[in-house]
């Protein structure tokens, strides 16, 4: 028998790891709630977390098999249940995070000391952070160059799917669990309670239901999000993707971030598709999908950039901007997570945040960057706050994301592309259909005015929107005011 170790690859398909061990010898398939994860979780996320379990769970029990779950440190609980069992071995699939490097050396230590066997796989990635490299042998901070190597690099194809032969009898883990229960485990873990297929709820495991609706979990949802991307809107996404109300992206993030499905089960699809967009009447289909790959590629970009620099979750990956001077005024730092600030495509962006824990990718760019150049707050404040409230968070994507708006990170925007939330807005939603979904104060106002919110006399607004706040800065003063501060923090002339 071998223990596999579920951690962000929540499936039975295309799942590396778990392949191999099936190939092997039977598979006791294993959860850890481990509370040094959980202390950086929060409401929305466990809830996904729960969903994505509840749907492998029942994947497991349609073969005939369960899904063992357990409550403490891995180092602790791993090789008592594995020692319970008498599996051979202890098999995971690598994850990259500071966290989880640490974690995983921890549970490594103890089982190279009482003598189980382990095993870690390449599966949450199509190329491992140390995969691409420089000429030089550097790890990359520009993406073009990262994309170029990532692009033409091989991929491996999906692996087999195992099937309940392969898997340990529901009765068997049952009966083992609860022997294991009983008699405790080796001197170094203690005792250590596991059920099988129970899972908490997030009030026992100290958090609230979410209030935002966090959205279908599991394989066979996200295969069916796959399949209808691919059956037509990626043939378009180049040119429609930063449209939100076109509606358009995949909406896969939530999927992938929790391993429902495989990486690889991704990117074969995308290759059907590119041979497919070959016989499209759509212009440059083949394009399209292309731009979506390097989606996918600018999500293994940050995975490496975080391998490399875990500081960046706190520290700014550029060292000039130690010095900004960051203005972080909390009653403006509160009206941006309300989703009140006056600027419509802002306010749109936050409020879907606060509905369905997702923002659109173009309208996360806008909001970052109001939250940086015209509130002049810490980048900070808004990883933390998508943190909380995203169910797609993900690590090194966010803080990429948030380090490149704020003009901090690697290959970040230049300090002084500074957006225009209102030509935003204009731009990408004219006539006004995503605002006026997620802000119903401007349901029915004509889009010149949403757009001309800004230079709207008091009694305009009044009239066109009584509800909805002023502008709680003027962006032309504050663009002004973040050139500035970082002109100093560069220790370059503001006047100039």
């Amino acid at each position: 028998m071998e223990l596999f170790w579920h951690r962000r690859d929540l499936r039975v398909a295309d799942n590396v790891g778990l392949a191999v061990a099936a190939d092997r010898d039977t598979v006791a398939p294993i959860f850890v709630f481990d509370p040094d994860v959980l202390a950086h979780a929060s409401d929305v996320r466990v809830r996904r977390l729960l969903d994505g379990l509840t749907a492998l769970r029942d994947a497991y029990r349609d073969r005939g098999s369960d899904l063992l779950v357990a409550h403490g440190e891995p180092a602790s609980v791993l090789p008592a249940v594995a020692a319970g069992l008498d599996a051979e071995r202890v098999v995971w699939n690598r994850d990259y995070s500071g966290l989880a490097r640490e974690r995983d050396a921890a549970v490594r230590r103890v089982l190279d000391e009482v003598g189980i066997a382990r095993e870690a796989h390449q599966d949450r990635v199509l190329h491992t952070p140390d995969a691409i490299r420089t000429n030089a042998g550097d790890p990359y901070s520009v993406y073009s160059y990262y994309w170029k190597k990532w692009r033409d690099r091989g991929k491996d194809a999906p692996v087999r799917t195992p099937e309940a032969v392969d898997l340990v009898d529901a009765s068997v883990l049952v009966d083992s669990t609860a022997r294991l229960e009983s008699t405790g485990s080796d001197e170094t873990a203690g005792h250590v309670e596991v059920d099988v297929g129970d899972l908490p709820t997030p009030d026992s495991l100290g958090f609230a239901e979410p209030d935002a609706a966090v959205g279908p979990a599991g394989t066979e949802a996200a295969r069916e999000r796959l399949d209808a991307f691919l059956e037509d809107d990626v043939f378009r996404y180049g040119d429609d993707r930063d449209y939100p109300a076109r509606r358009v992206t995949s909406r896969l993030s939530t999927f992938l971030k929790y391993g429902e499905i495989g990486i690889r089960e991704v990117y074969a699809a995308t290759e059907e598709a590119m041979t497919a967009a070959a016989d499209r009447p759509d212009e440059d289909a083949e394009g399209s999908v292309e731009e979506f790959q390097a989606q996918l590629a600018w999500g293994e970009f940050y995975t490496q950039v975080l391998f490399h620099n875990p500081e960046v979750v706190t520290e700014n990956y550029k060292t000039y901007e130690a010095g900004i001077d960051w203005r972080d005024d909390p009653e403006e730092i509160t009206a941006w997570k309300r989703g009140e600030t006056g600027y419509p495509i802002v306010d749109a962006g936050m409020r879907q945040l606060r509905e369905e824990a997702y923002v659109h990718n173009r309208v996360r760019m806008i909001v970052a960057s109001f939250l940086t150049k015209d509130l002049l707050a810490d980048w900070r404040h808004g990883y933390d706050h998508f943190r909380e409230t995203l169910a797609d968070h993900e690590t090194g994507n966010d803080n990429g994301g948030w380090q490149w708006a704020a003009s901090t990170g690697t290959d970040a925007q230049p300090y002084f592309r500074i957006f225009n939330p209102m030509t935003q807005g204009e731009r990408y939603d004219p006539d006004a259909e995503y605002i006026a979904e997620y802000v119903p104060e401007l349901r029915g106002v004509d889009p010149a005015v949403v757009h001309g919110w800004h230079e709207c006399s008091p009694t305009q607004r009044a009239n066109a929107a009584p509800d909805y706040p002023d502008p709680i800065v003027d962006h032309a003063v504050r663009r002004e005011e973040a050139l500035t501060m970082y002109k100093r923090a560069r220790g370059e002339d503001p006047d100039e």
